[in-house]
């Protein structure tokens, strides 16, 4: 029986036809956490199920300049394709364009059938199958900060915050946002079925937050990508942007992705919960803070992955740049929120804006899975604020620095296998040689007049 004949694809274009939907766009995540995709009339949706969308592999290794790394699998294998089929039970009707549904993809290697080695989303699976055998399933929580810019022609960037508006911290309403811009973006990503709660305006002018409830941990990360691809598309609507770049600014504070993350046991109890237990935290709950510690100079090169990143690190920033952890300490790069019970829970706060939502959350998930393993315990949580270098230790501080750690992590990258490390580690580190040819608008004004 072929795609078109089954009930699933058939229900699936009536219902759509209904709601006078006639295009199904097919997403997927690039390295980067990017959105590839392709439109498909309503009609032709049974034919991209059946025999799948052809995709050149090296999508996976193409900058955002559109420069194509050389990444074993693509421009050495004659630019070879992967294919995706839309996995239609992610299927949503987009609210602000009309006549047009959205779905993930799913990536296969047509000559295997199997799952492409660089896809982020089959990466995820990979290490919640561990996790799996470890009797945990990991729940998780993002939360994500963003700027949002409008057109500023004539000045450098061509872009500035919007507003630009300081002072207003952990506002709603209009004097920080005068257009509006988070209750429309709160309601369409409500409509959308994102699973979004709260949103504020955040520290800095034309900064904003948005919450997410907390869930399975791939459906959280398939809601995060969602929501990143979302933000992008309402501003651009606008005629704005919205980024997700970890520091676009030097005199404002940067954007993260913080991951609220916990985990329940075989008969769905908190297995982080133990009244008994130090700090009121299970023994897993220990031994996972001690795996995300052990293993977070390679787990930043993941959730801090640009060049860009490590600028958003340094005191006073509120951006964890020590590897420490700490009982309600905002100060620390994992802390631990007051709440027991059901809510006992993790927050990393490693992670900047810019990360992959599936590589930062299968990176986390993988290093606590790891310090479960070990047993080991964590080292007195900090008190009072952080930031100091004689209490902790610093993280790498460059994204060389991070790559060279994820590559040194032998325990982490077995974990995430050996051809996404390989992927990824060539990638970035062709974009770090790209960076180092560029000379940028700095090094002119340090140099030029006077040498």
């Amino acid at each position: 029986m072929s795609a078109s004949d089954t009930p699933d694809i058939r229900r699936h274009m009536e219902r759509l036809a209904a709601e006078g939907v006639d295009v199904v766009r097919v997403v997927y995540p690039d390295l980067i956490g990017t959105d590839r995709a392709r439109d498909v009339l309503l009609d032709h949706l049974p034919s991209a199920c059946d025999h799948g969308l052809a995709f050149c592999r090296a999508v996976y290794h193409t900058s955002p300049q559109g420069d194509v790394a050389a990444v074993a699998g693509g421009l050495d294998a004659g630019l070879p394709d992967v294919t995706v089929r839309p996995d239609l039970s992610t299927l949503a009707v987009l609210p602000w364009e009309p006549g047009v549904a959205a779905c993930l993809g799913e990536v296969t290697d047509p000559a295997t059938g199997a799952p492409a080695p660089e896809s982020p989303r089959d990466l995820l699976r990979t290490v919640l199958a561990r996790a799996t055998e470890q009797g945990l399933r990991p729940v998780v929580g993002p939360e994500l900060e963003y700027f949002l810019l409008e057109p500023a022609p004539g000045t450098p960037t061509g872009w500035r915050r919007s507003p630009e508006t300081t002072g207003s911290v952990y506002t709603a309403g209009l004097r920080a946002d005068p257009d509006n811009h988070l209750l429309r973006t709160l309601r369409h990503l409500r409509d959308l079925g994102l699973g979004v709660i709260t949103g504020n305006h955040e520290f800095d002018g034309g900064q904003y937050e948005i919450n997410l409830t907390h869930s399975a941990a791939l459906d959280a990360a398939d809601r995060a990508f969602r929501f990143k691809a979302a933000v992008k598309e309402l501003a651009r609507q606008e005629g704005n942007m919205a980024t997700f770049m970890a520091k676009p600014f030097g005199d404002a504070g940067g954007s993260g992705f913080h991951l609220h993350l916990s985990c329940n046991d075989a008969e769905d109890r908190n297995a982080f919960d133990d009244p008994a237990g130090s700090y009121g935290l299970s023994a897993t709950a220990r031994h996972a803070v001690a795996g995300i510690l052990a293993h977070a100079p390679a787990l930043a090169a993941l959730a801090n992955p640009t060049v860009n990143s490590y600028k958003r690190f340094g005191p006073d920033t509120l951006a964890p740049w020590l590897i420490d952890w700490g009982l309600d300490n905002r100060s620390a790069m994992v802390r631990i929120p007051p709440e027991r019970g059901s809510g006992a829970r993790l927050e990393v706060r490693l992670g900047d804006a810019s990360a992959n939502p599936y590589l930062l959350i299968a990176g986390t998930i993988a290093a606590a899975l790891l310090g479960v393993q070990a047993g080991e315990e964590p080292s007195a949580p900090l008190e009072g604020y952080g930031y100091d270098t004689s209490r902790s230790t610093l993280l790498p501080q460059t994204l060389s620095a991070a790559l060279d750690a994820l590559e040194a992590d032998t325990a982490l990258t077995e974990v995430l296998g050996k051809a996404f490390t390989t992927s990824f580690l060539t990638y970035k580190r062709d974009e770090l040689a790209r960076f180092g040819r560029h000379v940028t608008d700095w090094e002119f004004t340090e140099y030029a007049y006077h040498l």
